[in-house]
């Protein structure tokens, strides 16, 4: 069967998303057990406790564990919306959606003239890579957001702005998309929007902002780049704990402030090397906004000081959106960047035990994935400043050379 522009249906792509999506739903609903602990229980404790508070019409001032923008809760509340089902059902039936959103974007984005369905591929085998996980948060709502954000972005840069404005409202981020944007439109309709949703929280719900005071003490999680000088110290005597601290777990003793810091430090470098890439990019294609993005958020992801599990599923969405594009040349780290979901699953939930445990197999684990991220992040960050600041311009054509080198008179 073919569509209006002659293009076979991907029957192979959309039958590969259902089924995924489908081993997705029996794990969530625990038709199907997935090894390790329990990774739903943040939807059933933690999710269904701020969605009691939040409909009273505040956020919960008093959770520490509550460390994220005003729009967050519209995702949390969002399964009150199928009143017909418990609160958990509904949240991963509203998360089963969100992906569901995400995938036809990415489906009618690629069949379009000059784009490809490499995006929506990486989509349908990232996302199941990281197992429960993804239904059992609300990143992916977010992602949702942000891929259609971008590739609203080439005709509508006003609506990409608004989009990337909300998605930072849900989960700051996504205000990264705005690094690789020429077009002071989305810079204005962005800020706009932010300013609107921060007064109208500010105003209707007391404590929009609190959860800005709940970041300055957190260790450092136990999943990160950082912690892998902990998991070694502690075969030498270090003589740190690793607890539950701050709704994630992390390790907390000597010098942890040190590392800490470090993380927070090679952020700053990021943000400096990007804004240093900024200033000397002179072309912007097609492609520049989501492969600025994707190198952003790969960057900030990477080096700090918490990396939880379902921080890979921004990785996935904004590698997918890349590779919409015929011209995106991230087709490398964004098979890095699949590698690493892999092993992240491993990590967690799967050998969560040993990651905490400090053994060999946990050490190991996160030496593989977090080697992966770092290195994503370098040749990304490599092919985007080739192809924007230091690209070879296209050699003039013979003729165009003769012509320029005629004198003005005989």
């Amino acid at each position: 069967m073919t569509g209006a522009r002659g293009a076979r249906f991907p029957y192979p792509l959309v039958g590969a998303w259902g089924l995924t999506r489908l081993m997705l739903l029996l794990f969530v609903f625990k038709v199907w057990i997935f090894p390790g602990p329990d990774v739903t229980s943040d939807v059933s404790v933690i999710y269904q406790g701020w969605y009691e508070v939040l409909r009273t019409g505040t956020f919960p001032l008093d959770d520490v564990t509550w460390q994220y923008p005003p729009a967050a809760a519209l995702a949390i509340l969002s399964p009150g919306l199928l009143p017909f089902l418990e609160y958990t059902s509904a949240f991963f039936v509203m998360a089963f959606l969100a992906d569901l959103v995400a995938f036809g974007l990415l489906l009618y984005a690629g069949r379009r003239p000059g784009k490809s369905l490499r995006g929506a591929w990486v989509w349908v085998v990232g996302v199941p890579l990281l197992g429960p996980t993804v239904y059992s948060r609300y990143d992916v709502m977010v992602t949702a957001v942000v891929v259609a954000a971008i590739l609203a972005g080439a005709r509508h840069p006003r609506v990409m702005g608004v989009l990337a404005a909300f998605g930072a409202m849900l989960k700051v981020w996504p205000a990264l998309l705005l690094v690789g944007s020429a077009k002071r439109r989305a810079w204005g309709a962005a800020a706009a929007t932010a300013a609107g949703l921060a007064l109208l929280f500010a105003v209707s719900m007391p404590g929009a902002f609190a959860f800005m005071t709940f970041q300055r003490d957190r260790g450092t999680e136990v999943e990160s780049l950082g912690s892998l000088v902990f998991h070694i110290a502690r075969h030498h005597g270090w003589e740190g704990q690793v607890l539950l601290n701050y709704g994630s777990v992390e390790f907390l003793g000597p010098y942890v402030d040190l590392v800490s810091t470090a993380a927070l430090l090679l952020t700053a470098l990021a943000f400096g090397w990007l804004l240093m890439w900024r200033l000397l990019a002179t072309r912007f294609l097609a492609h520049t906004v989501a492969d600025a993005a994707f190198v952003a958020v790969l960057l900030f992801t990477t080096t700090s000081r918490v990396i939880s599990p379902q921080y890979m599923v921004w990785l996935v969405g904004l590698a997918a959106v890349c590779l919409v594009f015929r011209g995106s040349r991230m087709g490398l780290p964004a098979g890095m960047v699949l590698t690493a979901c892999f092993f992240t699953v491993l990590e967690f939930p799967v050998y969560f035990a040993n990651v905490v445990g400090s053994d060999g197999l946990g050490i190991t684990l996160l030496v593989i994935r977090n080697g992966l991220l770092v290195a994503a992040s370098v040749t990304a960050a490599a092919l985007l400043w080739r192809d924007t600041v230091s690209y070879a311009p296209q050699a003039e054509l013979p003729a165009q050379t003769a012509r320029a080198q005629e004198p003005l008179s005989s």
